[in-house]
């Protein structure tokens, strides 16, 4: 079935042969997809529409125009009355009435159908009204007055405003059809809308008119259907009611009746066979998965209505053995979905660059983030584990890797002129005042943020190769002295992580030592953030909180990855929940002694006492550990330039947001980086250009508020049926060693730092380096991602706590308080 293209319908009442996919603005959404499906040859109820134009005549007519403009003002109440009072005038009326006459005079279905509906990205189902078998002339004038008015529920007022859809732009046509009496009616989705899956076709179907399913009367019967229209599944539905129209127009609520065998039978699976193939070629005529509504009666099937499907997960893809290891350790660092800016920026040319020339430098692959996470109409739609290519490179590596780890001694790293150049470069980038910055000025700062990465990115290449030998051979000495298990040996090694929780205990002392600051920190972090930045009675630790955020603010709060993310600076509150923490809390035993405690094991073994090889081996603790310093703290110097990299992006937002081209500066997110570099001023920006930047941003918004809800990828996907689990409540990948018990406490985000206890378990969706204050207080961690090499694990391991990465329903399953057991050695988690 093809699509021919033709005029736009023009006209107060339009067949629905006349319209088609093209005629959006005449004939709304529904219309022109019930035109479009009328065109290609499929059953559809005989129809008409009252276009837009009727609308707009009407509005005009009754002097309605001043009342759209504050239709907000009591959520529409007085603007739908006036509609459904409103007189039509005399050609239109006959327009109508003549259409009715056309489609018998008896019942008729009567659909709204907005210019902004059943659309990708906003489908706007429910939102404006549906009158079923209407019956008579003034039934249906009254009807159509009634749908008119529905534009303006306060329902759809607030689903426009949350979609960015201007209401000046919006209008709304109605369909008239010819009703069918359903002995059966529901709604067919040609792709499976929980587990993405396109080669599966969902059927929910119920006794009736298909208003009991659809609005959600109704617990309907459930079919899977495979490609060749096969049940799958099957699940019979409770059938609470019954919606059916009676004599002289109307419908009727009742019980489910059996008095014919029809009525009690399910749908034929003949039917489900020609509904599943009636969806495919649906979907293959739109080009995309579609929401059917559908209704069968006198042994034949229609269509009443077809949109695109919203919020559907991407199909579900099979993983490498190699993906499905290092998937949920990235995923970790993907707690929420990238924004354009994301991509474009941070991803693209700042900390994702780097990555990509790392692996290229160093073993030889090739990485692609495009592939990673690809994007459907400018918005990420999805994440697929990496899987790096081999490269020519690969047969080289050891030419590049072994005189690097030679010559580069992590030890040595910040002595290296490179660094200092970086570290100067840094800093006057962070001092710079992106406000006093003329428009040019400013959208070449991010560019100057990422070729100072590059520095980072450049010492990364040189010094890490030595700090991988190092821990290998740190490693085989462990296992040729049979402490292969011993744990806590890089523990208490200097970083720049380490540095910035010795200052939060600092801070926390002094919160201590004073008894007014002791006693406002009871407040929750976001007023006690408040209070400290506005009362002068705590200006000296003030001073001391805006100067640890001067060193460490630039601690991502979210990832590494996201540009769009707070850093620490950016949310403060989150800081002051760790401090909080930290106050309410017992100090605990100094991570170091630990440390020098393993070290002390390793060293007493006899072998090294008769070899006389203490020395060495401490000297090589030593390089491990300045291996792991670097591997953190050039991590921590890597995400400097984010702070003035964000300022630079919303201040940018912030212009065009002035200037009216955006309607808020967060806005700017949905854009990409480049598109801002090559914008003009926005003071002097030409109408066709800020008019291009509206649409991106309204076109990109709406498809991020379709995927709300959806995940990157599916669960399933990353974490398979791990089999019988037992009395587990959940199971995941063992990371840490050992038991504890405790607690739970659910953090989800750094916001909630604040809420953690000392003995508690931390469950948690992901973690970052600015979560390691919290490993100190908690007893043990479940995290829903990641896996044995993710950050929580490896932090789990140096503070000696049992840790359970991947659980994948840890957040969902577990609730705050519940007592429960972590088993690090299993992945297990039970109840006490």
């Amino acid at each position: 079935m093809t699509h021919a293209p033709t005029r736009p319908a023009t006209g107060f009442v339009l067949p629905l042969s006349a319209v088609g996919r093209d005629d959006l603005a005449t004939a709304g959404g529904k219309g022109a997809n019930l035109g479009e499906l009328v065109r290609a040859g499929f059953p559809v109820p005989d129809g008409a529409v009252i276009t837009t134009d009727a609308y707009a005549a009407v509005v005009a007519h009754a002097g309605l125009g001043p009342a759209l403009a504050t239709a907000t003002d009591d959520g529409g109440e007085a603007l739908r009355a006036a509609f459904a009072a409103a007189d039509v005038p005399d050609e239109l009326r006959t327009a109508i009435l003549d259409a009715y006459a056309l489609l018998g005079n008896g019942p008729v279905a009567v659909r709204s159908s907005a210019t902004a509906e059943d659309l990708p990205g906003a489908a706007f189902a429910g939102q404006q009204d549906t009158y079923l078998n209407v019956v008579g002339p003034d039934a249906l004038i009254d009807a159509v007055r009634r749908c008119w008015g529905s534009l303006w529920t306060e329902r759809a007022i607030a689903y426009r405003a949350r979609r960015d859809v201007d209401p000046a732009g919006v209008r709304i046509a109605v369909v008239v059809q010819r009703m069918v009496p359903a002995a059966f009616a529901g709604v067919l989705f040609t792709a499976n809308p929980v587990s993405g899956r396109r080669d599966e076709v969902v059927v929910d179907a119920s006794s009736g008119l298909g208003e009991a399913v659809v609005s959600g009367l109704v617990t309907p019967d459930h079919y899977v259907l495979g490609g060749d229209g096969a049940v799958r599944e099957r699940r019979r539905g409770l059938r609470e009611v019954v919606v059916r129209g009676v004599e002289g127009g109307g419908v009727e609520h009742s019980a489910e009746r059996h008095s014919t065998q029809e009525e009690h039978d399910e749908l034929p699976e003949p039917v489900l066979a020609e509904l599943a193939a009636l969806g495919r070629k649906v979907a293959e005529h739109f080009g995309r998965p579609q929401d059917i509504e559908w209704a069968w009666a006198d042994g034949r099937v229609w269509l009443v209505q077809a949109r695109p499907m919203t919020a559907l997960p991407p199909p579900p893809i099979r993983l490498s053995r190699f993906q499905r290891r290092l998937g949920p350790q990235i995923a970790e660092y993907l707690p929420v979905r990238p924004y354009p800016i994301d991509m474009s920026g941070w991803i693209e040319r700042g900390i994702g660059r780097m990555v990509r020339r790392m692996l290229a430098e160093i073993p030889g692959l090739a990485l692609d983030f495009a592939d990673v996470l690809p994007e459907v109409d400018g918005v990420v739609d999805r994440y697929v584990p990496p899987h790096p290519r081999p490269t020519r490179k690969v047969l080289s590596a050891p030419a590049r890797i072994l005189p690097r780890a030679r010559r580069y001694r992590p030890a040595d790293w910040t002595r290296d002129p490179r660094f200092v150049r970086f570290d100067r470069e840094a800093r006057e980038l962070n001092a710079v005042d992106v406000s006093a910055l003329g428009w040019d000025e400013l959208r070449r700062v991010p560019q100057r943020a990422f070729e100072i990465v590059d520095a980072i990115t450049n010492l990364r290449l040189d010094y890490l190769p030595r700090a991988g030998v190092d821990l290998i051979r740190l490693q085989v000495v462990k296992v040729l002295l049979g402490h292969r298990g011993l744990s806590g040996l890089t523990l208490g090694t200097r970083t720049r992580t380490e540095d910035a929780n010795r200052e939060l205990l600092r801070l926390a002392e002094r919160v201590r030592a004073e008894g007014a600051l002791r006693a406002v920190f009871g407040l929750e972090p976001e007023a006690l953030a408040e209070r400290i930045a506005q009362d002068p009675a705590f200006t000296g630790f003030r001073a001391a909180f805006t100067a640890f955020l001067d060193e460490y603010g630039h601690r991502e709060t979210a990832s590494p990855l996201l540009m769009s993310a707070p850093t620490w600076s950016d949310a403060p509150a989150s800081v002051l929940g760790m401090v909080k923490v930290l106050v309410e809390d017992a100090r605990p035993a100094a991570a170091d002694d630990r440390g020098e405690e393993a070290e002390r094991r390793l060293l007493a073994h006899p072998l090294l006492r008769l070899t006389r090889s203490e020395d060495r081996v401490r000297r090589l603790l030593a390089q491990a550990r300045a291996g792991i310093a670097f591997r953190e703290d050039s991590h921590f110097h890597g995400t400097r330039t984010l702070p003035p990299l964000r300022r630079a992006v919303l201040e940018m937002g912030r212009r065009l947001a002035e200037a009216g081209v955006l309607n808020d500066a967060e806005d700017v997110l949905h854009l990409r980086i480049e598109e801002l570099e090559a914008l003009g001023d926005p003071a002097t920006l030409p109408p066709a250009d800020a008019e291009r930047v509206r649409a991106a941003v309204r076109a990109r918004s709406a498809r991020r508020a379709e995927l709300t809800g959806v995940p990157l990828i599916a669960p399933s996907v990353l974490f398979p049926d791990r089999g019988p689990t037992g009395d587990a409540l959940v199971t995941g990948t063992p990371a840490s060693g050992g038991r504890a018990t405790g607690p739970v406490r659910v953090i989800r985000e750094a916001a909630e730092f604040g809420r953690l206890r000392s003995g508690d378990v931390l469950v948690c969706p992901y973690t970052n380096p600015s979560w390691t204050p919290l490993f100190q207080r908690a007893v043990a961690v479940v995290v829903d991602a990641g896996g044995s090499g993710s950050h929580a694990a490896i932090v789990a391991r140096e503070y000696g706590i049992p840790a359970v990465m991947g659980s994948a329903t840890g957040t969902s399953d577990l609730v705050d308080g519940q007592v429960v057991t972590v088993d690090g050695d299993t992945g297990r988690v039970t109840g006490d």
